[in-house]
């Protein structure tokens, strides 16, 4: 849980950051859904790929017979495979991209996958660990200004509320309580006012 979850849990601002920080270290080594379910879908997909080329081989030897027809069978059995394995490729990459920009736009948008949906994932690059390198900052920032209501405000270091609206007036005794009149008595005036109200 971030920061923000633990304030919304009725946590005060600095219980809240340090069970943030705790919450943090707790999860270092702890393996991300979404990488799991990466790794797994490409563990599945390994697998069919497997038993697909077994099956292929199996029918090559049935088919041993006529050499002609072998290799003409070959030839497109390995077609297909390189194009079953360019298929695998590019959506595993697809899969690393999706879960690289996830991560990425962890706690600063309320819905990363919307986000991640306006992203042009053509110009994002990974680094070698499969982590957001570039090409994400500049469309952030536009998102940012086009598309405000997406992302979670960022903290300012000034934790007192600021307010907006009309400014007090300024000139003499501005901001200051009003200055007793001189000569006015109220303890006087009322004593008058009984003894008029009186006769």
């Amino acid at each position: 849980m971030n920061k923000e979850q633990f304030v919304a849990l009725g946590l005060t601002e600095e219980l809240a950051t340090k069970a943030a920080e705790a919450s943090a270290e707790e999860l270092k080594g702890f393996v991300p859904k979404t990488r799991f379910d990466e790794v797994n879908e490409a563990k599945k997909q390994a697998e069919k790929d497997r038993d697909s080329v077994g099956g292929q081989l199996e029918e090559l030897k049935k088919s041993a017979g006529a050499s002609e027809e072998l290799k003409t069978q070959i030839e497109k059995l390995q077609g297909e495979n390189k194009a079953t394995k360019d298929q695998y490729e590019a959506k595993l990459k697809e899969m690393s991209l999706n879960t690289a920009l996830k991560l990425a736009l962890n706690g600063q948008t309320h819905d990363p996958d919307i986000v991640a949906s306006l992203i042009d994932k053509t110009k994002i690059e990974l680094d070698d660990n499969g982590a957001v390198k570039g090409g994400l900052d500049d469309q952030l920032k536009g998102l940012r200004d086009s598309k405000s209501f997406l992302f979670v405000p960022k903290e300012e270091g000034n934790t007192q509320p600021t307010f907006k609206g009309a400014k007090p007036a300024e000139g003499a005794g501005a901001g200051n309580p009003p200055a007793p009149l001189k000569g006015y008595d109220a303890g006087k005036s009322i004593a008058e006012q009984r003894n008029g109200s009186e006769k």
